[in-house]
């Protein structure tokens, strides 16, 4: 799938990608709900649909993504729900192996992600990734989410890579949408970012079940 002679800088994404999607889904989807359910002294379905209603106006922006954002809005200390549930926090087959090649391989390699640094860094602490990193990026610090052109031009200001010499993982089409527009060579999705749920149509983008398919 990949002629590493043409590749110098690798970019990941974190959640779905690197990290098993089931923690997030589980987090925003059920977890969340519950104990804002509590909090505001409403039924689990009446909370839940009002939750889904909120978070479906701020798909594709920053604040979707902000912990920061979502404490503000829904008054509920979003990090120490995190914690209740980070037993959850799982890294997907075979990532260790791979991100252990490409130290070998010489390539530089660069977390590119829209968590949040509180997020990024709870799940840093819960994975033990971190070292296998030259960079990481969240589009909280360049102003722009990963949908957006913006993102890829602030992202090469401060990581000067070459787009046709690149390879971007990430599951979301939206955002590999993105990086084939601004010219990005090296595109692969993921096909079950969330291992509890089936497996999604990655459309034209060629596509991986696991890391391990990635390893030569």
């Amino acid at each position: 799938m990949i002629d590493w002679r043409d590749i110098d800088t690798v970019l990941l994404d974190m959640d779905g990608t690197l990290l098993d999607l089931h923690f997030d889904n589980h987090f925003w989807q059920a977890h969340v709900p519950l104990r804002y359910a509590e909090a505001k002294g409403l039924p689990l379905d009446a909370a839940r649909e009002a939750l889904m209603a909120r978070y479906s106006a701020r798909a594709g922006t920053l604040d979707w993504y902000s912990v920061d954002y979502w404490e503000t809005e829904l008054e509920l200390d979003i990090m120490r729900l995190k914690e209740e549930v980070a037993h959850l926090i799982q890294v997907h087959p075979a990532v260790v192996d791979f991100l252990a090649q490409l130290r070998r391989r010489g390539k530089r390699v660069v977390m590119a992600t829209n968590a949040h640094h509180k997020s990024l860094t709870l799940k840093m602490a819960k994975t033990g990734l971190e070292p296998h990193f030259d960079a990481f990026v969240s589009a909280h610090a360049l102003g722009f989410p990963k949908e957006q052109r913006g993102f890829w031009e602030k992202l090469r200001e401060i990581e000067p890579f070459d787009p046709a010499r690149t390879l971007l993982v990430d599951d979301s089409l939206p955002v590999l949408d993105a990086a084939r527009a601004y010219g990005i060579r090296h595109l692969i999705a993921v096909r079950s970012p969330d291992t509890k749920q089936p497996p999604k149509d990655t459309r034209d983008y060629p596509a991986i079940d696991s890391f391990a398919e990635l390893l030569t």
